[in-house]
């Protein structure tokens, strides 16, 4: 049913009254659009004109910059909008308590500019302004930024700082599987595969091409491969009868040398990266077990010592983030988005999501199947049904969501034999499935 010019007349007669109360309880609005060396502002203090213009990107003047807002404020909380996602300017706005923060999502603003401005037409100020004018009609529709627990964002930012290394960490390691191939592909296959594992680093900073490995002694091999915990007979006697036969692949002098120095600089970084890693993995066991609430997430099924401290990070203290299970579901990209028009209908998945959040939950999914009995029982159903991998982890992971948030919300760790115990009781199909298995 279309609404009347009745309905839409009094709605926003509503929304105006509302923002209009909503100004009165700020001192100012202002929007902030950051950049390297400069920011751009668009402020409203009081019934004032908007003003414009920027500021130089250091602490100093920005930190001077917002206390004088407020004291032109008179002291009153301000409300300031500022693109989402990692900027250094949010920790500054942070340092004080008298703003309430509301995050804009880039493709809002974005979207918004181009529905005015057509031309395509973009500056640092204008984008100011446009997010001066979402500030101050649309704030019903934001939510201002809740800032989590010491105690989880210093889980939070570890595991994300993990995170990123072991993603530096694969991409170097495949580089050097990759330069590894271009002149001595017999590494690969002495040191299992795995560039990135001490056996290998060490292999090759002893033996850098195939010529160095067959002068060396069976011997000194055994020693080798034994002090790295490779002691299978049967294993180094292959190894051994490996590189009796190997040939070179090229004896190009000049392809191999270039070759061996770029493995060197690969190995060279990757030590270093490698005992930071470490490094970083004993703080986050330090600062999971320290967290009030990882008794929540320590016990769950397939989640160790890295996927643990993620959830607890995913989910954090504050209760009111999630009022349901749904809300963390959209957040996190992992529940579908249905497209109707007409006839037409088309399901697919959330692209502008939190992609860390959405691989922690669809990770630790597949790391549930087979540490969970009703985890595998629907991974098993799903695939038998025709659905692809992917999209069953993602289902799965749909259903542990709903699942943890009760456990969550509640503060009770999750209890395998009570969850499968509401499945028979319920008469689940799944749990049909686990009696017949």
């Amino acid at each position: 049913m279309l609404p009347t010019s009745h309905t839409i007349q009094s709605a926003g007669r509503a929304r105006h009254t509302k923002n209009a109360m909503n100004t009165e309880n700020y001192g100012a609005l202002v929007t902030l659009d950051w950049g390297e060396t400069e920011h751009a502002f668009a402020t409203e203090v009081a019934e004032s004109p908007a003003n414009t213009g920027k500021i130089p990107a250091t602490p100093e003047s920005l930190h001077g910059w917002l206390e004088q807002i407020h004291e032109r404020a008179g002291g009153r909380p301000v409300a300031i909008a500022l693109e989402g996602g990692k900027s250094a300017v949010v920790h500054a706005l942070l340092e004080h308590p008298w703003l309430v923060i509301f995050p804009v999502h880039p493709a809002t603003s974005d979207r918004f500019r181009k529905a005015f401005t057509p031309s395509g037409a973009k500056d640092d100020i204008p984008d100011a302004l446009v997010l001066l004018t979402i500030l101050k009609q649309h704030r019903d529709l934001l939510r201002p930024l809740k800032i989590e627990s010491p105690q989880t964002r210093k889980v939070e930012g570890l595991v994300a700082a993990r995170r990123q290394a072991v993603d530096r960490r694969t991409r170097i390691a495949c580089e050097l599987g990759s330069t590894l191939k271009t002149y001595y592909p017999q590494a690969l296959e002495l040191c299992g595969r795995e560039p990135a594992t001490d056996l290998m680093l060490d292999f090759l900073t002893r033996w850098p091409e195939l010529k160095s490995l067959k002068a060396a002694r069976p011997a000194s091999l055994r020693t080798f491969y034994a002090a790295h915990n490779s002691r299978h007979a049967d294993v180094i006697a292959e190894r051994l009868a490996l590189i009796a036969q190997a040939r070179a692949l090229t004896e190009d002098r000049a392809v191999i040398e270039p070759a061996m120095l770029e493995v060197k600089m690969l190995v060279d970084l990757l030590r270093p990266l490698q005992k930071n890693i470490a490094l970083i993995e004993e703080r986050i066991a330090e600062a999971f077990e320290a967290h009030p609430e990882a008794d929540l997430f320590r016990g769950l099924p397939g989640a160790g010592p890295a996927t643990a401290p993620r959830l607890l990070a995913a989910f954090g203290t504050d209760r009111s983030r999630y009022p349901d299970a749904c809300s963390l579901q959209k957040y996190a990209g992992i529940a579908p988005v249905t497209q109707k028009s007409g006839r037409s209908l088309w399901i697919h998945w959330r692209w502008n999501a939190p992609r860390f959040l959405r691989q922690t939950f669809v990770e630790w999914a597949g790391q549930s199947i087979p540490k969970c009995a009703w985890a595998k029982a629907y991974y098993q159903q799903q695939r038998a049904a025709g659905k692809h991998h992917q999209a069953t982890l993602r289902s799965l992971a749909f259903k542990w969501i709903r699942i943890l948030w009760r456990c969550w919300q509640d503060r009770i760790p999750y209890d395998e034999a009570r969850y499968l115990a509401s499945l028979r009781q319920q008469k689940s199909p799944l749990a049909a499935r686990l009696a017949i298995t």
